[in-house]
């Protein structure tokens, strides 16, 4: 223990741990009162935004991420503030222009955060410099980041270059994120062995015990030379989240690695998290507890859960495994990314739509298309030159940095959202996500914003229930609409299909009988696609636009629909040349596989 150092201890319980076990649903009124004792620990910092809380604040929690911030940088006066960002993604899904991204960095240094961890999911450095260069800028903290992950052109040598060309663009620290469960104990060694030998810097080491190895991990990159680990308090610790902050610090007691923090504290965070938790059952999924076949599938634990739902939303969850056998194969077509936001929606999106459609690459979705023109940056390693040409034919691929073609976009955004925001956070949480974030501005000046509804706890394990995101509809009956809540599905039989819903909160076992073939699964009322002419869905989403209108003439193959599933929007062809007769859906409808959306004759 010649090298032994005191270990720092970043803790991802406000943020990490909670995507990972219970899909970001924990509100910030669950946070605020152990706020106190959290900050009496001595962490070296707490994660407490960014990744997908942002979304789910504005998009099911109905909260200002920006009063959470605020709110957090009071409660946790004595402690560093730590968020992670996608780079040019930034909180969103696509690259922002250079302007949003200056800007946004800097609202987070002003709202409360001093530590940005900062990844691009392709490992193309070109796409966190201007963020990287923002944190300097705004006097933060700069921790440039690596995305772990195994293929034939990952190597440590790769990662160490990596590493080194953080350092020369101002890195204050390096990040080694292993957002899969992927590391081995003896490879973390190698690895941070390497890059310490070479990168005068802190070294930290995040990684999901998905696989269960991740603690193992952790104690041989601290014997290796890493300064800091991530770690998750024990009641939101373990499977696909990350090793519990209190076994790690007993396992360092009374070495020269001791953290120092104290354990009877931490015990009395975890007591106050444990009874948190079960608020949250309903968001439980079986797909977040460890899987050593993680090694093989290298899908993240968010991605689990993400392709649970969508699988048990078109009663197709008995095909998981085959998804999960066709993501490796969609991964080597697309040269290797790291699987890791948004790269995992877009391997894990494609690898669903390969699987269901019985045909590989028969709907190519538009962001595996951006990818493949170079859209997101520079793969890891050659894609592949078929499904290259079957998803673009002839256009021209960008081999430059993606922002480069974008034009500074924050005077527009500001002109588009106008008086609905009242400040610079508001125009930014625009920026993030268009349609939502307008959708909440509106609601928050009308007084209409209202979070999604957590079930009681009397429910959890009755009947099936709290083990799935309820799926929603709104059925009108007799001139009454009645808001249904389906919260699992079960038994099928001979024209028959059981589920669970609730009703006003009250758990009810009802059988419907397909009335007629013009009800269509989720109470739409459309009818079931039975002609060449009749466009429908390969998956269940919502749709982002309608591009023809009745009377128009379309040719077989011609987009009609785009629709979004998973975060990734998909377009839906006409199967036939003709005119179009009827258009039975508009933007913003949910639309289920089967239901007829445009006829054309």
């Amino acid at each position: 223990m010649s090298n032994a150092k005191k270990i720092e201890v970043t803790d991802v319980i406000l943020r990490d741990a909670h995507q990972s076990l219970i899909a970001t649903r924990m509100r910030t009124e669950d946070m605020l009162p152990i706020c106190e004792k959290l900050d009496q620990v001595g962490y070296w910092s707490l994660e407490v935004w960014g990744g997908a809380t942002f979304d789910a604040c504005v998009r099911f929690l109905k909260e200002d991420p920006w009063e959470r911030l605020r709110q957090l940088k009071a409660a946790l006066p004595n402690t560093r503030l730590q968020m992670l960002l996608r780079g040019q993604n930034l909180l969103g899904y696509r690259h922002y222009a250079d302007d949003v991204v200056e800007a946004f960095v800097q609202k987070a240094a002003d709202n409360g955060i001093d530590v940005f961890r900062v990844f691009d999911a392709l490992n193309d450095l070109r796409n966190i410099e201007t963020a990287m260069k923002a944190v300097k800028k705004a006097g933060k903290h700069a921790q440039g980041t690596i995305c772990y992950t195994t293929s034939p052109v990952h190597t440590p040598e790769l990662f160490v270059k990596q590493a080194k060309d953080m350092q020369a663009m101002g890195a204050d620290s390096i990040a080694i994120k292993d957002m899969a469960g992927l590391l081995t104990p003896y490879a973390t060694y190698e690895l941070v062995k390497a890059i310490k030998s070479e990168v005068d810097l802190p070294l930290v080491v995040h990684s999901h015990s998905t696989s269960g190895l991740a603690p193992l991990c952790q104690l041989k990159a601290i014997e290796a030379g890493a300064d800091r680990i991530d770690t998750a308090i024990s009641s939101f610790a373990s499977g696909t989240s990350h090793p519990a902050t209190e076994s790690q610090v007993a396992a360092l007691k009374g070495t020269d690695y001791d953290t120092g923090l104290d354990l009877e504290l931490l015990s009395e965070i975890a007591d106050y998290f444990r009874e948190v938790r079960k608020k949250y059952h309903q968001f439980e999924s079986e797909f977040t507890r460890e899987d050593v076949s993680v090694q093989i599938n290298q899908v993240p634990g968010g991605m689990m859960s993400n392709l649970a739902n969508q699988l048990k939303e078109q009663n197709a969850l008995e095909r998981i495994r085959d998804v999960f056998d066709e993501i490796p194969r969609v991964r080597k077509d697309l040269g290797y990314p790291p699987l890791v936001t948004p790269t995992s929606q877009i391997v894990g999106t494609q690898a669903v739509y390969n699987v269901l459609a019985g045909q590989r690459y028969k709907t190519i979705t538009n962001e595996v298309k951006r990818y493949l023109q170079g859209g997101y940056g520079q793969p890891p390693a050659d894609v592949n030159a078929d499904i290259q040409k079957k998803a673009i034919g002839n256009e021209s691929v960008n081999e430059g940095r993606p922002a480069d073609l974008l034009s500074p976009e924050l005077n527009k955004l500001r002109d588009d959202i106008g008086a609905l925001a009242q400040s610079e956070e508001d125009v930014l949480t625009y920026a993030m996500f268009p349609d939502l974030g307008r959708e909440f501005l509106q609601q928050r000046q009308d007084g209409t914003l209202k979070p999604e509804e957590l079930l009681p706890a009397e429910q959890h394990g009755k009947s099936g229930m709290g083990t799935a995101v309820a799926t929603e509809f709104r059925i009108d009956v007799h001139g009454e609409t009645y808001e249904v809540a389906v919260t699992g599905v079960g038994d099928s039989g001979a024209g028959k299909r059981k589920i669970y819903l609730s009703l006003d909160g009250m758990p009810e076992e009802v059988v419907f009988e397909s009335l007629n073939e013009y009800v269509a699964e989720g109470g739409s009322g459309r009818a079931r696609a039975s002609e060449p002419g009749h466009v429908t869905t390969a998956m269940p989403g919502n749709v982002v636009d309608v591009l023809v209108n009745e009377g128009d003439t379309v040719t077989a193959g011609q987009a009609v629909l785009i629709t979004e599933a998973m975060k990734m929007e998909t377009e839906v062809h006409s199967s036939i040349d003709g005119t179009v007769k009827a258009v039975y859906v508009t933007k913003g409808d949910r639309v289920t596989p089967g239901e007829v959306l445009i006829d054309i004759a």
